[in-house]
């Protein structure tokens, strides 16, 4: 088969756009003439908004709902797709790609699987399957491989330019990312922790620690702050996703809970020292293409669920509050050798 024209569905969130990134590469370096589209949530758009490798990027405002929805399957139907990869595969994209005419390839998320592993911790898994492999997995019936370069965001140097101003970047500074914030608290450590580590670093290393997030991240991060004896650069919620990454790209390691900004931090090639606590290797979300360790510890309640929960269901909350301050500290002291 060689598709002219290539549809990839997948409209959120921010760690799954960035793991797609290898997906558009091989697909482009596979087909290099063919035109290659992209559908996207408008709010994670600016994350491929300068990928070479795609030839249009459709922005899906999902605000307007259906009709937002149905404006796209008119322009699919219209656009007359070779080959559709859904590797959203949710009740959206089976929608979008319904009676498109195109030959259409879907991930395998293996539902079963992570259903056993969650509710009655048997795992089937005989390794953790990275997402960056069961994106490519559709397509490698067209003699398409994985080429193991990584993931991609490309930042303008512009906008790298604009963050060095406001970081007031120095060749000679060591700077360390902290990202402790993530969508569902049973992802998050613990506040006290993260500013106890930060402290730690700066009196280690001499390092300028900047603390990364969204809008909805601030509380945290101002709590983080407050409680560091030497005051970090907060620019939590002050940053794009695409100036995230460039003050990513600027910073010698990222300490992150399991978030979008821990794919970011892997694309932008920073060494990462990651946090899990109610989720595993196992789901496919683990840095990747980097340097990285991962801080984990065994309880036997692991995992609660595969994207996190908003509190404990047992109320004890051991998968992180097991994890020390000494032990994501020696994580990071190993990154830096």
């Amino acid at each position: 088969m060689n598709p002219q024209k290539i549809l990839i569905i997948r409209l959120s969130s921010i760690g799954d756009i960035v793991l797609a990134t290898p997906l558009i590469r091989v697909l482009r370096n596979k087909f290099t003439a063919s035109q290659i589209d992209f559908i996207v949530k408008k709010e994670f758009s600016e994350l491929l908004k300068f990928n070479p490798n795609l030839t249009n990027l459709i922005e899906f405002d999902s605000k307007n709902g259906f009709k937002e929805l149905l404006k796209l399957k008119i322009l699919i139907l219209k656009e007359r797709y070779d080959l559709i990869i859904d590797i959203h595969n949710n009740l959206r994209s089976l929608f979008l790609r319904t009676l498109s005419g195109a030959k259409v390839v879907k991930i395998n998320k293996r539902i079963f699987k992570r259903f056993l592993l969650v509710k009655f911790k048997v795992n089937l898994y005989k390794n953790a399957i990275h997402t960056v492999e069961k994106y490519i997995e559709p397509v490698s019936k067209f003699s398409i491989k994985n080429d193991n370069q990584g993931l991609e965001v490309f930042v303008p140097e512009d906008t790298i330019d604009k963050m060095k101003k406001k970081i007031n970047f120095s060749e000679r500074d060591l700077y360390i990312a902290i990202a402790p914030s993530a969508k569902h608290e049973t992802k998050r450590w613990l506040p006290e922790r993260f500013a106890q580590l930060g402290d730690e670093l700066v009196e280690k290393f001499n390092a300028k620690i900047i603390l990364l997030g969204g809008k909805e991240d601030k509380a945290r991060c101002e709590i983080v702050e407050h409680l560091m004896k030497n005051k970090p650069i907060n620019l939590c919620g002050q940053t794009t996703l695409l100036e995230s990454s460039a003050v990513l790209s600027l910073c010698k390691l990222l300490i992150t809970n399991d978030s979008g900004l821990m794919h970011i931090g892997s694309a932008m090639k920073t060494k990462i020292v990651a946090i899990f606590g109610s989720t595993v290797k196992e789901f496919g979300f683990f840095p990747y293409g980097t340097q990285s360790i991962v801080v984990e510890k065994n309880i036997p309640c692991r995992p609660c669920s595969h994207i996190g929960r908003e509190k404990c269901p047992k109320g004890h909350f051991k998968c992180m509050r097991d994890i020390e301050v000494e032990d994501v500290f020696n994580a990071c002291v190993e990154l830096m050798k």
